[in-house]
Protein backbone atom coordinates (compact mmCIF):
# COMPACT_ATOMS: atom_id res chain seq x y z
CA UNK A 1 0.00 0.00 0.00
CA UNK A 2 1.11 3.56 -0.80
CA UNK A 3 0.77 6.50 2.01
CA UNK A 4 -0.09 8.92 -1.03
CA UNK A 5 -2.87 7.24 -2.77
CA UNK A 6 -3.59 10.88 -4.40
CA UNK A 7 -1.18 10.87 -7.35
CA UNK A 8 -3.52 12.41 -10.66
CA UNK A 9 -6.78 9.78 -11.04
CA UNK A 10 -7.29 8.36 -14.59
CA UNK A 11 -9.99 10.42 -16.02
CA UNK A 12 -11.32 6.95 -17.42
CA UNK A 13 -12.14 6.11 -13.65
CA UNK A 14 -13.46 9.80 -12.72
CA UNK A 15 -15.63 9.15 -15.76
CA UNK A 16 -16.96 5.88 -14.36
CA UNK A 17 -17.74 7.14 -11.27
CA UNK A 18 -19.36 10.23 -12.02
CA UNK A 19 -21.56 7.43 -14.68
CA UNK A 20 -23.07 5.39 -11.46
CA UNK A 21 -23.68 8.62 -10.13
CA UNK A 22 -25.69 9.74 -12.36
CA UNK A 23 -27.71 6.25 -12.58
CA UNK A 24 -28.03 6.91 -9.07
CA UNK A 25 -29.91 10.33 -9.42
CA UNK A 26 -26.96 11.64 -7.66
CA UNK A 27 -27.89 15.36 -6.80
CA UNK A 28 -25.24 16.15 -3.55
CA UNK A 29 -22.55 14.72 -2.42
CA UNK A 30 -21.35 14.41 1.01
CA UNK A 31 -17.15 14.86 1.16
CA UNK A 32 -16.74 13.14 5.31
CA UNK A 33 -13.93 12.96 7.69
CA UNK A 34 -13.85 12.45 10.73
CA UNK A 35 -12.05 14.45 14.21
CA UNK A 36 -9.45 13.47 16.60
CA UNK A 37 -12.83 11.89 18.29
CA UNK A 38 -13.81 9.89 15.75
CA UNK A 39 -17.15 12.03 15.08
CA UNK A 40 -18.18 12.61 11.58
CA UNK A 41 -18.18 15.63 9.86
CA UNK A 42 -18.43 16.75 6.01
CA UNK A 43 -19.35 19.55 4.09
CA UNK A 44 -21.94 18.78 1.27
CA UNK A 45 -21.82 20.10 -2.34
CA UNK A 46 -24.05 19.97 -5.74
CA UNK A 47 -22.97 17.15 -8.03
CA UNK A 48 -21.79 18.81 -11.02
CA UNK A 49 -20.29 16.44 -13.57
CA UNK A 50 -18.04 19.23 -15.34
CA UNK A 51 -15.86 19.95 -11.31
CA UNK A 52 -15.69 15.80 -10.91
CA UNK A 53 -12.14 16.32 -12.41
CA UNK A 54 -10.82 19.36 -10.13
CA UNK A 55 -12.62 17.92 -7.08
CA UNK A 56 -10.82 14.17 -7.43
CA UNK A 57 -7.15 15.48 -8.06
CA UNK A 58 -7.00 18.95 -6.22
CA UNK A 59 -9.65 18.35 -4.00
CA UNK A 60 -11.78 21.36 -1.35
CA UNK A 61 -10.20 23.73 0.85
CA UNK A 62 -11.78 24.34 4.12
CA UNK A 63 -11.50 25.81 7.69
CA UNK A 64 -9.88 23.24 9.47
CA UNK A 65 -9.30 25.46 13.03
CA UNK A 66 -12.82 24.52 13.92
CA UNK A 67 -12.27 20.78 13.88
CA UNK A 68 -11.47 18.83 17.21
CA UNK A 69 -7.85 17.76 17.12
CA UNK A 70 -6.90 19.40 13.86
CA UNK A 71 -5.24 23.06 13.63
CA UNK A 72 -5.16 26.76 14.64
CA UNK A 73 -6.84 29.54 13.26
CA UNK A 74 -3.31 30.74 12.55
CA UNK A 75 -2.84 27.88 10.23
CA UNK A 76 -6.69 26.92 9.67
CA UNK A 77 -6.33 25.76 5.73
CA UNK A 78 -6.57 22.42 4.84
CA UNK A 79 -7.69 20.50 1.75
CA UNK A 80 -10.37 17.31 1.97
CA UNK A 81 -9.32 14.61 -1.00
CA UNK A 82 -12.27 12.42 -1.54
CA UNK A 83 -11.32 8.96 -1.86
CA UNK A 84 -12.76 7.55 -4.64
CA UNK A 85 -13.05 4.37 -4.13
CA UNK A 86 -14.97 5.20 -1.08
CA UNK A 87 -18.15 5.82 -3.26
CA UNK A 88 -21.63 5.24 -1.62
CA UNK A 89 -25.26 6.50 -1.90
CA UNK A 90 -26.69 7.28 1.12
CA UNK A 91 -29.88 4.43 1.33
CA UNK A 92 -31.45 6.79 3.69
CA UNK A 93 -31.98 10.03 2.05
CA UNK A 94 -34.70 10.92 -0.05
CA UNK A 95 -34.94 9.08 -4.15
CA UNK A 96 -35.48 12.62 -5.65
CA UNK A 97 -32.83 14.31 -4.51
CA UNK A 98 -30.27 11.39 -3.52
CA UNK A 99 -27.11 11.96 -1.87
CA UNK A 100 -23.48 9.88 -2.26
CA UNK A 101 -20.67 10.71 0.31
CA UNK A 102 -17.13 9.80 -0.44
CA UNK A 103 -14.49 9.38 2.58
CA UNK A 104 -11.65 12.07 2.39
CA UNK A 105 -8.36 12.52 3.50
CA UNK A 106 -6.86 15.31 5.03
CA UNK A 107 -4.13 17.38 2.96
CA UNK A 108 -2.44 20.96 3.67
CA UNK A 109 -2.60 23.36 1.23
CA UNK A 110 1.18 22.86 0.81
CA UNK A 111 -0.42 18.86 -0.83
CA UNK A 112 1.13 17.48 2.23
CA UNK A 113 -0.96 14.51 3.89
CA UNK A 114 -1.88 16.51 7.22
CA UNK A 115 -0.55 14.78 10.31
CA UNK A 116 -3.42 15.34 12.54
CA UNK A 117 -6.01 13.26 10.07
CA UNK A 118 -6.35 9.73 12.04
CA UNK A 119 -7.65 8.18 8.57
CA UNK A 120 -4.20 9.47 7.40
CA UNK A 121 -2.61 8.00 10.27
CA UNK A 122 -3.62 4.52 9.90
CA UNK A 123 -2.92 4.78 6.20
CA UNK A 124 0.90 5.43 7.27
CA UNK A 125 1.06 2.38 9.56
CA UNK A 126 -0.48 0.18 7.00
CA UNK A 127 1.82 1.21 4.13
CA UNK A 128 4.67 0.39 6.95
CA UNK A 129 3.71 -3.13 7.10
CA UNK A 130 2.82 -3.48 3.27
CA UNK A 131 6.14 -2.86 2.82
CA UNK A 132 7.11 -6.10 4.06
CA UNK A 133 4.18 -7.73 2.25
CA UNK A 134 2.17 -7.69 5.38
CA UNK A 135 -1.69 -7.11 5.36
CA UNK A 136 -4.08 -6.10 8.69
CA UNK A 137 -7.05 -7.97 8.65
CA UNK A 138 -9.42 -6.69 11.41
CA UNK A 139 -13.01 -7.64 12.27
CA UNK A 140 -15.07 -5.39 14.99
CA UNK A 141 -18.09 -6.47 16.87
CA UNK A 142 -19.85 -2.56 17.47
CA UNK A 143 -22.70 -3.27 19.87
CA UNK A 144 -25.36 -0.84 20.64
CA UNK A 145 -28.40 0.32 22.51
CA UNK A 146 -31.79 1.39 20.86
CA UNK A 147 -33.44 4.03 23.82
CA UNK A 148 -36.49 5.49 24.30
CA UNK A 149 -37.14 9.09 25.56
CA UNK A 150 -38.93 9.24 28.72
CA UNK A 151 -41.00 12.46 28.99
CA UNK A 152 -38.31 14.23 31.10
CA UNK A 153 -35.89 13.53 28.66
CA UNK A 154 -34.13 10.26 30.08
CA UNK A 155 -33.42 7.37 27.96
CA UNK A 156 -34.70 4.09 29.15
CA UNK A 157 -33.92 0.71 26.76
CA UNK A 158 -36.59 0.01 24.55
CA UNK A 159 -37.34 -3.58 25.34
CA UNK A 160 -36.36 -5.79 28.50
CA UNK A 161 -35.28 -8.83 25.98
CA UNK A 162 -31.75 -10.72 27.00
CA UNK A 163 -29.38 -12.47 24.86
CA UNK A 164 -30.27 -13.82 21.74
CA UNK A 165 -34.01 -13.27 22.68
CA UNK A 166 -36.65 -13.61 19.87
CA UNK A 167 -40.73 -11.52 20.07
CA UNK A 168 -42.41 -10.50 22.15
CA UNK A 169 -39.38 -9.90 24.41
CA UNK A 170 -37.52 -8.55 21.94
CA UNK A 171 -38.85 -5.50 19.83
CA UNK A 172 -35.65 -5.47 17.69
CA UNK A 173 -36.09 -7.74 14.38
CA UNK A 174 -37.95 -5.21 12.26
CA UNK A 175 -35.05 -2.63 13.50
CA UNK A 176 -32.67 -5.13 12.66
CA UNK A 177 -33.81 -6.71 9.52
CA UNK A 178 -34.53 -3.01 7.73
CA UNK A 179 -30.99 -1.99 9.01
CA UNK A 180 -29.61 -5.11 7.06
CA UNK A 181 -31.29 -4.16 4.30
CA UNK A 182 -30.03 -0.31 4.14
CA UNK A 183 -26.66 -1.79 5.26
CA UNK A 184 -26.40 -4.23 2.58
CA UNK A 185 -27.03 -1.51 0.14
CA UNK A 186 -24.01 0.78 1.58
CA UNK A 187 -21.89 -2.82 0.34
CA UNK A 188 -21.75 -4.08 3.87
CA UNK A 189 -21.78 -8.03 3.89
CA UNK A 190 -23.58 -8.93 7.16
CA UNK A 191 -23.08 -12.35 8.78
CA UNK A 192 -25.57 -11.91 11.37
CA UNK A 193 -27.67 -9.80 13.59
CA UNK A 194 -29.30 -10.36 16.89
CA UNK A 195 -30.48 -9.01 20.69
CA UNK A 196 -27.33 -8.91 22.68
CA UNK A 197 -27.42 -9.64 26.29
CA UNK A 198 -28.63 -6.23 28.14
CA UNK A 199 -32.45 -4.72 27.61
CA UNK A 200 -32.73 -2.46 24.15
CA UNK A 201 -29.12 -3.74 23.43
CA UNK A 202 -28.51 -5.29 19.89
CA UNK A 203 -25.09 -6.28 17.32
CA UNK A 204 -24.86 -7.04 13.53
CA UNK A 205 -21.70 -8.22 13.05
CA UNK A 206 -20.24 -7.65 9.52
CA UNK A 207 -17.61 -9.31 7.37
CA UNK A 208 -14.03 -8.69 8.23
CA UNK A 209 -11.85 -6.66 6.02
CA UNK A 210 -8.46 -5.21 5.74
CA UNK A 211 -8.01 -2.50 8.51
CA UNK A 212 -8.85 0.37 6.41
CA UNK A 213 -11.74 -0.65 4.69
CA UNK A 214 -13.27 -1.83 8.27
CA UNK A 215 -12.24 1.52 9.87
CA UNK A 216 -14.45 3.01 7.15
CA UNK A 217 -17.02 0.65 7.60
CA UNK A 218 -17.63 1.05 11.26
CA UNK A 219 -17.75 5.13 10.85
CA UNK A 220 -20.35 4.50 8.03
CA UNK A 221 -22.41 1.59 10.32
CA UNK A 222 -22.18 4.03 12.90
CA UNK A 223 -24.02 7.17 10.93
CA UNK A 224 -26.20 4.45 8.99
CA UNK A 225 -27.80 2.75 11.80
CA UNK A 226 -28.44 6.16 13.96
CA UNK A 227 -29.73 7.93 10.40
CA UNK A 228 -31.97 5.18 9.47
CA UNK A 229 -33.75 4.34 13.46
CA UNK A 230 -34.17 7.99 13.53
CA UNK A 231 -36.16 7.38 10.44
CA UNK A 232 -38.04 4.63 11.19
CA UNK A 233 -38.95 6.38 14.27
CA UNK A 234 -40.13 9.59 12.98
CA UNK A 235 -42.55 7.55 10.57
CA UNK A 236 -44.07 5.84 13.57
CA UNK A 237 -44.08 8.84 16.08
CA UNK A 238 -41.65 7.41 18.57
CA UNK A 239 -38.85 8.96 20.17
CA UNK A 240 -36.35 6.00 19.36
CA UNK A 241 -32.44 6.73 18.56
CA UNK A 242 -29.46 4.85 18.92
CA UNK A 243 -26.92 5.00 21.01
CA UNK A 244 -22.87 3.58 21.24
CA UNK A 245 -22.32 4.72 24.64
CA UNK A 246 -20.38 2.23 26.06
CA UNK A 247 -22.38 1.75 29.74
CA UNK A 248 -25.56 3.82 29.10
CA UNK A 249 -27.23 2.16 32.02
CA UNK A 250 -26.22 1.27 35.52
CA UNK A 251 -26.65 -2.84 36.66
CA UNK A 252 -26.61 -3.95 33.36
CA UNK A 253 -23.72 -4.84 30.18
CA UNK A 254 -22.29 -2.29 28.42
CA UNK A 255 -21.50 -2.06 24.88
CA UNK A 256 -18.14 -3.29 23.51
CA UNK A 257 -16.28 -3.58 20.36
CA UNK A 258 -14.57 -6.81 20.20
CA UNK A 259 -11.90 -6.91 17.43
CA UNK A 260 -10.77 -10.10 15.83
CA UNK A 261 -7.41 -9.69 14.47
CA UNK A 262 -4.80 -10.82 12.37
CA UNK A 263 -1.84 -10.65 9.71
CA UNK A 264 -1.80 -12.22 6.55
CA UNK A 265 1.37 -11.92 4.18
CA UNK A 266 -0.24 -12.69 0.45
CA UNK A 267 -2.72 -15.63 1.15
CA UNK A 268 -1.12 -17.02 4.00
CA UNK A 269 -2.42 -16.21 7.36
CA UNK A 270 0.78 -15.95 9.73
CA UNK A 271 -1.26 -16.56 12.95
CA UNK A 272 -1.72 -20.09 11.74
CA UNK A 273 0.13 -22.78 12.36
CA UNK A 274 -0.98 -26.81 11.84
CA UNK A 275 1.75 -28.12 13.44
CA UNK A 276 1.53 -26.72 17.21
CA UNK A 277 -0.17 -27.99 19.82
CA UNK A 278 -3.33 -25.10 19.49
CA UNK A 279 -2.71 -24.60 16.17
CA UNK A 280 -1.65 -20.80 16.88
CA UNK A 281 1.89 -19.52 15.11
CA UNK A 282 4.52 -18.30 17.14
CA UNK A 283 3.71 -14.67 15.56
CA UNK A 284 0.00 -15.21 17.35
CA UNK A 285 1.87 -15.18 20.32
CA UNK A 286 4.17 -12.63 19.95
CA UNK A 287 1.72 -10.36 18.44
CA UNK A 288 -0.47 -10.81 21.87
CA UNK A 289 2.59 -10.36 23.76
CA UNK A 290 2.89 -6.64 22.45
CA UNK A 291 -0.53 -6.29 22.81
CA UNK A 292 -0.57 -7.12 26.56
CA UNK A 293 2.62 -5.54 27.20
CA UNK A 294 1.28 -1.78 25.70
CA UNK A 295 -2.11 -2.51 27.00
CA UNK A 296 -2.67 -0.15 29.60
CA UNK A 297 -1.42 3.06 27.32
CA UNK A 298 -4.15 1.59 23.91
CA UNK A 299 -6.98 1.78 26.24
CA UNK A 300 -6.37 5.07 26.62
CA UNK A 301 -7.27 4.95 22.52
CA UNK A 302 -9.90 2.36 22.94
CA UNK A 303 -11.80 3.44 25.62
CA UNK A 304 -11.65 7.16 25.28
CA UNK A 305 -14.13 8.45 27.19
CA UNK A 306 -15.16 8.97 30.90
CA UNK A 307 -18.03 6.64 30.68
CA UNK A 308 -16.08 4.17 29.10
CA UNK A 309 -14.53 2.81 32.50
CA UNK A 310 -17.93 2.26 33.95
CA UNK A 311 -18.08 -0.17 31.32
CA UNK A 312 -14.71 -1.98 32.31
CA UNK A 313 -15.66 -3.15 35.79
CA UNK A 314 -15.59 -7.06 36.57
CA UNK A 315 -18.88 -8.90 36.21
CA UNK A 316 -20.58 -7.82 33.12
CA UNK A 317 -18.57 -10.03 31.16
CA UNK A 318 -16.16 -6.83 29.76
CA UNK A 319 -12.47 -7.94 29.94
CA UNK A 320 -10.41 -6.22 32.67
CA UNK A 321 -7.40 -8.50 33.25
CA UNK A 322 -4.69 -8.64 31.29
CA UNK A 323 -4.07 -12.43 29.86
CA UNK A 324 -5.11 -14.25 27.25
CA UNK A 325 -6.65 -17.75 26.62
CA UNK A 326 -8.16 -20.20 24.42
CA UNK A 327 -12.23 -19.87 24.86
CA UNK A 328 -11.51 -17.72 27.64
CA UNK A 329 -14.17 -14.66 27.95
CA UNK A 330 -12.55 -13.30 31.26
CA UNK A 331 -9.31 -12.47 29.46
CA UNK A 332 -8.29 -9.55 27.41
CA UNK A 333 -7.63 -11.34 24.81
CA UNK A 334 -9.37 -14.73 23.82
CA UNK A 335 -8.43 -16.51 20.75
CA UNK A 336 -11.66 -18.19 18.71
CA UNK A 337 -12.18 -22.14 17.91
CA UNK A 338 -11.47 -21.59 13.98
CA UNK A 339 -8.24 -22.33 12.31
CA UNK A 340 -6.05 -22.63 8.81
CA UNK A 341 -7.41 -18.92 7.30
CA UNK A 342 -9.35 -18.25 9.82
CA UNK A 343 -7.28 -18.37 12.49
CA UNK A 344 -7.54 -14.82 14.61
CA UNK A 345 -7.04 -13.26 18.27
CA UNK A 346 -9.75 -11.53 19.53
CA UNK A 347 -9.01 -7.83 21.56
CA UNK A 348 -12.13 -7.78 23.55
CA UNK A 349 -11.76 -4.19 25.49
CA UNK A 350 -12.36 -1.47 22.64
CA UNK A 351 -15.96 0.16 23.02
CA UNK A 352 -17.42 1.87 20.09
CA UNK A 353 -16.91 5.34 21.33
CA UNK A 354 -13.73 4.90 20.24
CA UNK A 355 -12.20 6.40 17.16
CA UNK A 356 -11.25 3.33 15.16
CA UNK A 357 -8.81 5.08 12.63
CA UNK A 358 -6.70 5.52 15.98
CA UNK A 359 -7.87 2.18 17.57
CA UNK A 360 -6.38 0.31 14.98
CA UNK A 361 -3.43 1.77 14.48
CA UNK A 362 -2.28 1.65 18.02
CA UNK A 363 -3.42 -1.79 18.02
CA UNK A 364 -1.40 -2.94 14.81
CA UNK A 365 1.66 -1.04 16.17
CA UNK A 366 1.74 -2.78 19.55
CA UNK A 367 1.20 -6.18 18.17
CA UNK A 368 4.06 -5.54 15.19
CA UNK A 369 6.02 -4.24 18.11
CA UNK A 370 5.48 -7.92 19.59
CA UNK A 371 6.33 -9.71 16.93
CA UNK A 372 9.35 -7.62 16.24
CA UNK A 373 10.57 -8.13 19.09
CA UNK A 374 9.27 -11.48 20.09
CA UNK A 375 7.57 -10.86 23.37
CA UNK A 376 5.95 -13.40 25.19
CA UNK A 377 2.82 -13.64 26.00
CA UNK A 378 3.38 -15.66 29.50
CA UNK A 379 0.91 -18.65 29.94
CA UNK A 380 -2.29 -18.74 28.52
CA UNK A 381 -5.23 -18.36 31.12
CA UNK A 382 -8.18 -20.77 31.14
CA UNK A 383 -9.38 -20.52 34.59
CA UNK A 384 -12.57 -17.81 35.34
CA UNK A 385 -10.65 -14.76 36.26
CA UNK A 386 -13.33 -12.81 37.68
CA UNK A 387 -13.54 -15.49 40.70
CA UNK A 388 -9.97 -15.63 41.34
CA UNK A 389 -8.95 -13.68 44.67
CA UNK A 390 -6.58 -10.46 44.42
CA UNK A 391 -3.39 -12.58 45.46
CA UNK A 392 -4.58 -15.21 42.82
CA UNK A 393 -3.93 -13.27 39.82
CA UNK A 394 -0.75 -11.60 41.55
CA UNK A 395 0.36 -15.05 42.15
CA UNK A 396 0.19 -15.35 37.78
CA UNK A 397 1.07 -11.81 37.14
CA UNK A 398 -2.37 -10.71 35.81
CA UNK A 399 -2.37 -7.09 35.67
CA UNK A 400 -5.03 -4.69 35.72
CA UNK A 401 -6.51 -2.30 32.60
CA UNK A 402 -6.93 0.95 33.79
CA UNK A 403 -10.19 1.90 36.01
CA UNK A 404 -10.46 5.48 34.56
CA UNK A 405 -9.54 7.99 32.29
CA UNK A 406 -7.47 9.92 34.04
CA UNK A 407 -5.49 6.50 34.86
CA UNK A 408 -5.40 5.31 31.35
CA UNK A 409 -4.82 8.80 29.40
CA UNK A 410 -1.39 8.71 32.54
CA UNK A 411 -0.45 5.17 31.06
CA UNK A 412 -0.39 6.49 27.84
CA UNK A 413 2.12 9.37 28.60
CA UNK A 414 4.51 6.51 29.48
CA UNK A 415 4.33 4.28 26.62
CA UNK A 416 6.76 6.04 23.89
CA UNK A 417 5.67 2.99 21.73
CA UNK A 418 2.22 3.97 21.25
CA UNK A 419 3.03 7.93 21.21
CA UNK A 420 4.95 7.39 18.68
CA UNK A 421 2.88 5.77 16.81
CA UNK A 422 0.11 8.51 17.19
CA UNK A 423 2.69 11.00 16.20
CA UNK A 424 3.60 14.45 17.94
CA UNK A 425 0.57 16.12 16.49
CA UNK A 426 -2.09 13.60 17.83
CA UNK A 427 -0.64 12.50 21.31
CA UNK A 428 -0.72 16.09 22.07
CA UNK A 429 -4.12 16.85 20.70
CA UNK A 430 -5.79 13.93 21.77
CA UNK A 431 -3.99 14.06 25.76
CA UNK A 432 -5.04 17.77 25.68
CA UNK A 433 -8.33 16.68 25.08
CA UNK A 434 -8.78 14.32 27.42
CA UNK A 435 -6.97 16.55 30.19
CA UNK A 436 -10.31 18.56 29.53
CA UNK A 437 -12.58 15.80 29.53
CA UNK A 438 -11.69 14.49 32.63
CA UNK A 439 -11.72 18.01 34.44
CA UNK A 440 -15.07 19.04 33.60
CA UNK A 441 -16.28 15.21 34.69
CA UNK A 442 -14.50 15.51 38.19
CA UNK A 443 -15.83 18.35 39.26
CA UNK A 444 -19.52 17.59 38.69
CA UNK A 445 -21.72 16.49 41.26
CA UNK A 446 -24.42 13.40 40.63
CA UNK A 447 -27.67 12.20 41.87
CA UNK A 448 -25.42 9.45 43.69
CA UNK A 449 -23.78 11.45 45.63
CA UNK A 450 -26.49 13.78 46.91
CA UNK A 451 -28.38 10.62 47.57
CA UNK A 452 -25.66 9.05 49.44
CA UNK A 453 -24.14 12.10 51.72
CA UNK A 454 -26.65 14.77 51.77
CA UNK A 455 -27.54 13.84 55.60
CA UNK A 456 -23.51 14.14 56.81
Amino acid sequence: MELDLMSDIPEEKIENIAEKMREDNIKFIRLQFVDINGTVKNIVIPFNNEDMSELFNEGMLFDGSSIAGFVGINESDLVLKPDINTYSRLSWRPEESATCRFICDVWTADNEPFIGDPRGLLKKSLAKIAEKGLKYNIGPEPEFFIVDIDENGYPMPYDEAGYFDVEPLDKGPDFRRELTLNLEDLDFEVEASHHEVAPGQNEIAFKFKDALKTADAVITFKQAIKAIVDNMATFDQLDYRVTFMPKPFFGVSGSGMHCHQSIFKGNENLFSDPDSEKGLSKDALYFMGGLLKHARAVTAITNPIVNSYKRLVPGYEAPVYMAYGYRNRSALIRVPAARGKATRIEYRSPDPACNPYLAFTVMLEAGIDGITNKIDPGDPVEDDIYKMTEEEREARGIEVLPTSLWEAYHSLEEDPLILNALGPHISEKFLELKYQEWDEYRVQVFGYEQRKYLDI
